[in-house]
């Protein structure tokens, strides 16, 4: 199932601090958007949701210490995927 990216300005500005900071960063996040838009639970995400603060957002793998925060929310007829945060496991959680 496709669904619609939507990217808050916390994601977009971290995802270019990230992409500053790390060499093959940019290429990383976009591969792994790729992949969520396509199908969020694909095994290679390792998609999960999570608890505590973040209770209610589910979270997935674009690379060894990449990690991208997300929520699923309905969206017309279909489902949305707002982008919350990405960076290193420390940094997102």
């Amino acid at each position: 199932m496709n669904r619609k990216l939507l990217w808050s300005p916390g994601f977009v500005r971290a995802a270019r601090r990230y992409a500053r900071r790390h060499a093959r960063g940019r290429e990383m996040i976009r591969a792994a958007l790729l992949s969520l838009e396509q199908d969020a639970f694909d095994a290679k995400l390792r998609t999960h949701k999570l608890k505590g603060e973040l209770a209610g957002s589910w979270s997935c793998s674009a690379g060894y210490d990449l990690r991208i925060a997300f929520e699923l929310v309905q969206f017309g007829q279909g489902e949305a995927i707002p982008l919350l945060s990405v960076g290193t496991h420390d940094e997102v959680y």
